[in-house]
């Protein structure tokens, strides 16, 4: 009895200590997967994003990512108003002639792009200067459309610095000549569920990458 105890103790004990080792190495993997991802993701996008207009060489056309003009709380979205006021800044110094504005157009209430072009041209932007894209329902169908069914290979993308360099990690492996205009930050900016959500964005977007994922619709 004494030996099937000690039998039994050992296997229960050393199943622990595997258990363990193995948790320990998952999370390891884990965590060298995601800053691995963030390193590959910065580093192609280094010196290819702005913060000052007047640095910002001239692109026929801007490629302004879409968002929502409310949050789920149905309050102003700081990060769209931004995303409005930048691109205004570059049409209005002329770093831009053309916007093509891709966002989501899913339900018939929705629309991002329709809503971005009427606040720009409230601004002053003529309409004639948009291109509307409705099926950039996230930012690898944005990048991807813009060149293969907007025929735009050369462009400057519009959005927030961490939201830039996702798109321009994309543009490079698309085959798009980009570089991109950093919108500022709404003060709570660095929150840390929006830090995290951004580390394991980018570990999606090398993925999309080396699996060679589609956009929605490609036409």
């Amino acid at each position: 009895m004494k030996n099937l105890l000690k039998r039994i103790w050992t296997f229960v004990f050393e199943w622990k200590w595997r258990l363990a080792l193995t948790a320990i190495v998952l999370v390891v993997s884990a965590v060298a997967c995601v800053l691995l991802c963030d390193m590959r993701v910065e580093a192609v996008a280094e010196g290819r994003h702005y913060d000052d207009v007047n640095k910002m060489p001239h692109r026929n056309v801007g490629l302004l990512l879409g968002t929502s003009k409310y949050t789920i709380f149905g309050r102003d979205n700081e990060y769209y108003q931004r995303r409005i006021e930048a691109t205004y800044e570059l049409y209005s110094k002329g770093k831009i002639d053309t916007i093509l504005i891709s966002g989501d157009n899913s339900k018939k209430d929705y629309n991002e792009p329709e809503t971005m072009m009427a606040d720009l041209v409230a601004l002053g932007v003529p309409k004639d200067r948009f291109v509307l894209d409705y099926a950039g329902f996230r930012t690898l169908d944005s990048v991807v459309r813009a060149k293969n069914v907007f025929g735009k290979d050369s462009v400057t993308i519009i959005s927030q610095e961490f939201h830039n360099v996702r798109a321009l990690y994309l543009a490079e492996n698309f085959g798009v000549n980009a570089i991109a205009y950093n919108a500022l930050y709404p003060i709570y900016r660095k929150s840390f569920r929006i830090i995290l959500r951004e580390k394991l964005a980018r570990v999606k977007v090398v993925l999309d990458v080396l699996l060679g994922v589609k956009p929605k619709f490609e036409k």
